[in-house]
């Protein structure tokens, strides 16, 4: 008895069994219906494996007290409680395995206790630990929240100081608009000084003439005063062809100097200048100098094609009203001259455009076409529709690739050989007056050319590609004179 009642006190059933009702207690109304009831079954049968070792307990102790002992404690208390129906099945395993297992379940949950102390202590440890954190991520924060209001501080800052950098810009834009425009004044002013100075070199060469031709009348005077005075035809030869000159007679020397000097500025200035537009285009330097030339002889053939009809028409304008000792060719002249104005020059640049879209003998990229060079052609029309207005007037020499280089009517480019007899393309013009060289050309010479000149000039129709491949000729039926070779050094 003693050894059964010691296990019951060291097992601490009642202990377990005050835990699992306090611990069901507070699961009953999470846990499931199915789950309630298991824990009911648990806490009886443990209640039953307790009231049966408690039996075996009171049997023990009756047995000490001898036979009667404790019989009046059997009968007042056990048999009125056992009379309530309260039975107990004997269990099926003996009492010791039942103590056995009352004590390995008060184990492990003395050990589930314990892992649930150490739970919470590990999640009281985690809990302080994210508190940590999240005093330390509030301390970023407030970082970050300065360290962005630095940021704007700095933005603001940087963005009025380059509003105040646009406004110096703008500033010194606007100047330099000025600066500019000023200097267009300047320079128009300048120009205008020009023309004023040009006007008095003309005045002043007329003046020198009209002098010389007072200084000639005054001596015909004087002469037809004395006794024995000179027949009619044999007076000198007079370069004016009648007795009172005409403008155009007046200035040929003024105007042929001035025409000569715009010749050779439009080979310096704007025949670099059109080359340097088209080799934007054209890689090939050949074709380019094969492009301007060609530019310049048809707007010279098309400049004198628009002189003769342009004189023709005031010839006709002037049939029904000329009166006066100059002729009526000497009357159309000294209108042409005085109303240069009158030609257009644009019509003539159009031609010469279409003309040269036909030209066999040079390509083009198909993206552009000769409008490029309209101001080259322009003024070269200009020029050579003033150079009709001249006695004689001024002509370009003929030209063909392949002929004979002459010394006196070109000059060889850089690129050229020297010793090559033969030319194979003309990169300028000649200018002529009558048969005398005026203005030398430029020239390339170089072996084989008129071999060169052959092959390359095959094709019969300019084909408008990137591969400007073909030898430039110029077609010999459109020009005048050719036996006009001989030349002399300008």
């Amino acid at each position: 008895m003693a050894d059964t009642l010691r296990r019951l006190v060291n097992m601490s059933a009642y202990g377990v069994l005050q835990d699992k009702l306090e611990s069901w207690f507070r699961d009953y109304h999470v846990i499931s219906c199915d789950q309630n009831l298991n824990r009911c079954c648990e806490l009886i049968e443990l209640t039953a494996k307790i009231q049966g070792q408690l039996f075996t307990v009171l049997n023990f102790a009756a047995a000490e007290g001898g036979h009667y002992a404790g019989v009046d404690t059997l009968k007042t208390r056990l048999l009125p409680w056992l009379g309530t129906c309260f039975s107990m099945a004997r269990p099926s395993v003996s009492d010791n395995t039942s103590l056995q297992l009352m004590q390995d379940s008060a184990l492990k949950e003395k050990k589930i206790r314990e892992l649930s102390v150490s739970h919470d202590n590990n999640m009281q440890k985690m809990e302080t630990q994210l508190c940590s954190t999240r005093l330390q991520l509030d301390s970023v924060k407030s970082e970050l929240a300065e360290v962005q209001l630095e940021l704007d501080d700095t933005k603001d800052k940087s963005a009025t100081t380059l509003l105040a950098t646009e406004d110096e810009i703008l500033q010194l834009r606007s100047d330099v608009r000025a600066a500019h425009e000023q200097l267009e004044v300047y320079r128009r002013k300048v120009e205008v000084v020009d023309e004023y100075e040009r006007q008095v070199r003309l005045l002043r060469e007329e003046i020198s003439y009209l002098t010389s031709e007072k200084s000639l009348l005054q001596e015909r005077l004087s002469r037809s005063r004395s006794s024995s005075p000179l027949p009619r035809h044999s007076r000198p030869s007079s370069p004016l062809k009648s007795e009172s000159p005409t403008r155009a007679q007046l200035t040929q020397s003024s105007r042929h100097a001035r025409l000569l000097s715009r010749f050779s500025d439009l080979y310096a200035v704007e025949r670099l200048e059109a080359q340097s537009l088209l080799r934007r285009y054209v890689n090939d330097l050949t074709m380019v100098q094969k492009i301007i030339f060609i530019a310049a002889v048809e707007s010279f053939q098309t400049a004198k094609l628009a002189y003769r009809q342009f004189k023709l028409r005031v010839r006709k304008t002037l049939s029904s009203s000329h009166m006066g000792l100059e002729t009526l060719e000497d009357a159309a002249v000294d209108y042409i001259v005085r109303n240069l104005d009158l030609y257009d020059v644009q019509a003539s640049v159009n031609d010469v455009i279409n003309a040269m879209n036909v030209n066999p003998r040079i390509s083009f990229p198909p993206e552009v076409d000769f409008a490029l060079v309209s101001s080259l052609i322009r003024e070269t029309c200009r020029l050579a529709f003033a150079m009709q207005t001249l006695d004689p007037p001024l002509d370009l020499a003929f030209a063909s690739d392949g002929e004979l280089f002459n010394d006196n009517k070109y000059r060889r480019s850089y690129d050229s050989e020297f010793a090559a007899p033969l030319v194979l393309y003309h990169v300028w013009p000649a200018l002529m007056e009558g048969d005398s060289i005026l203005v030398k050309g430029e020239a390339v010479t170089r072996r084989g050319a008129l071999w060169r000149s052959r092959s390359h000039s095959s094709s019969p129709v300019r084909s408008r590609s990137l591969s400007p491949s073909r030898a430039l000729t110029f077609n010999s039926t459109r020009s005048k004179s050719p036996g006009r070779l001989s030349a002399s050094w300008l």
